[in-house]
């Protein structure tokens, strides 16, 4: 039986945040162990840590959802980087993930244990047409809908995410979306999430994250999609000064989470912040 933790991210309340499953000695797990593994937990995503050959600061870091591996989980990083604190102190971590490296720094800040990580260099391309067509159909949304100072724009931050900027709260609030043909249309593009935000002043974002090719509806809290975010904010030109976004997600789901994003003009990377709690262990 494989011993698997569970923490939340982004959040101090194991009531609120993103649960993840965390194997804090997976070497000898082959990648149908960690997939079966995954699917038991039943989380978005279970993250999987490789010690062999490696000394910390240096780690190897898997993703599995329930369905596939994941190239980079934001919060599952970071429970894992607050899991390895408690029980080796706070520091640096360097994962080596499939999407590259991921350094991660833990820190008691204001007597709470946090983590933040340092994405891959970020970047953006336009949405085709047809593509940006058939995600507002599956997600039942019209251009009308849309924020007009926000274009949307796939943003890679380790993964690739559709970003749509949305004009108003309650139509995020409204979120209902056709999890099949949404999940072919991102399986077929390579998008990990859809971001839809909502912007409530310059410095704070409300979010919502379908993940139908995770298996899961939605996601209350996502690291990547908010270092995309981050992306997505450079790229448009709206950090002209070092910057830390604020993005509230998991509202709507009953799971409140708080991400917080910094982005600098001069480094394509970005660095986002939460803390996170352990779990109990299911019984039976």
């Amino acid at each position: 039986m494989t011993d698997v933790l569970r923490y939340t991210a982004f959040t101090t309340d194991p009531a609120g945040g993103n649960p993840a499953g965390i194997v804090l000695h997976a070497d000898r797990l082959s990648d149908e162990e960690m997939l079966r593994t995954a699917a038991e937990v039943g989380y978005s995503e279970t993250a999987f840590v490789l010690r062999e050959g490696r000394t910390r600061p240096h780690l190897g870091l898997r993703f599995f959802s329930a369905l596939d591996e994941v190239a980079f989980c934001g919060h599952a990083t970071i429970a894992t980087a607050v899991a390895l604190a408690e029980r080796g102190g706070v520091g640096t971590t360097v994962f080596d993930t499939p999407a590259g490296e991921i350094e991660v720094a833990t820190a008691v800040v204001d007597g709470v244990l946090r983590a933040s990580l340092t994405s891959v260099p970020t970047r953006t391309r336009p949405v085709p047409d047809a593509a940006l067509g058939e995600a507002l159909a599956a997600l039942r949304l019209s251009a009308a809908d849309l924020a007009d100072v926000l274009p949307p724009l796939l943003s890679y931050a380790g993964n690739e995410h559709l970003v749509l900027a949305l004009a108003s709260r309650q139509r995020l609030a409204e979120l209902d979306y056709d999890f099949t043909r949404l999940k072919d249309l991102m399986t077929a593009e390579g998008w990990t999430t859809v971001q839809l935000v909502w912007r409530e002043d310059e410095d704070t974002f409300h979010s919502r994250n379908p993940f139908p090719v995770g298996g899961v509806v939605e996601d209350p809290a996502t690291g990547s999609a908010a270092a995309a975010l981050g992306g997505y904010l450079l790229s448009l030109g709206h950090v002209p000064a070092p910057r830390t976004v604020r993005v509230v997600q998991g509202v709507d789901m009953g799971r409140p989470s708080e991400l917080l994003v910094d982005v600098r003009p001069d480094d394509p990377r970005v660095t986002v912040s939460g803390a996170a709690v352990e779990l109990p262990t299911p019984q039976g």
